[in-house]
């Protein structure tokens, strides 16, 4: 995913030649100078997150041009939404751009489960047969086909939950952020993230079982 993540960063958001003196500004001056129109600034604030963007999309869409979308989204509502950053108590350009990459990809995410086309794919009878061997603690090898049946087969699993809780699991387990992170991020009190986790890994389980 994090190829792909990489192949995301040309061509998702084009943006004017900037000036050298702007890669040596510091954050909270580009910040300040975007917010007031410089479109230099804001290109670099672009080029210094895009990556840490399209990795975000990465780890919820697959196809290039749903990560480019999203990155595309991403930088679009933080250009606009710039004035609310400067005045929130934000700790910083990059955790508040993660915030809104996160929350790209949960929309988009509820969007495709309300689309017939965009529900989970069936689980082939090799991902079965694998996912029962690792179940079972047989284990399955560690080549790159194996790998490339469990990255596939954790995203048919994961888009068999709600968006919500796929959200919070990536974020939990894929990306490591711990609760206060989480809460954080998503403006949600310390007990629903903890409450929604332990739901999310009870439903996870259940899917789970099936193949036991």
């Amino acid at each position: 995913m994090d190829e792909q993540a990489d192949n995301s960063d040309h061509g998702a958001l084009e943006l004017p030649g900037g000036h050298a003196e702007a890669a040596d500004m510091p954050e909270v001056e580009l910040v300040t100078r975007a917010g007031a129109g410089d479109a230099d600034a804001f290109e670099q604030l672009f080029n210094r997150h895009k990556r840490r963007v399209s990795l975000i999309a990465s780890r919820f869409f697959r196809q290039r041009e749903q990560i480019e979308e999203i990155v595309q989204e991403s930088f679009m509502k933080a250009y606009f939404a710039l004035p609310d950053f400067a005045n929130g108590q934000e700790n910083s350009f990059a955790s508040w751009i993660a915030r809104i990459a996160f929350n790209a990809c949960y929309d988009e995410l509820r969007r495709l489960k309300r689309r017939p086309e965009g529900a989970a794919g069936d689980i082939s009878a090799e991902e079965e047969a694998w996912l029962k061997a690792q179940l079972r603690q047989e284990g399955a090898g560690a080549d790159v086909e194996a790998a490339t049946i469990a990255r596939d087969l954790a995203d048919k699993l994961l888009a068999r939950l709600s968006p919500e809780d796929r959200l919070l699991l990536v974020m939990l387990d894929v990306e490591g952020m711990s609760v206060a992170e989480i809460s954080d991020s998503n403006r949600w009190s310390i007990s629903k993230v903890k409450v929604r986790a332990h739901r999310a890994r009870a439903h996870l389980r259940r899917v789970l079982e099936r193949f036991m």
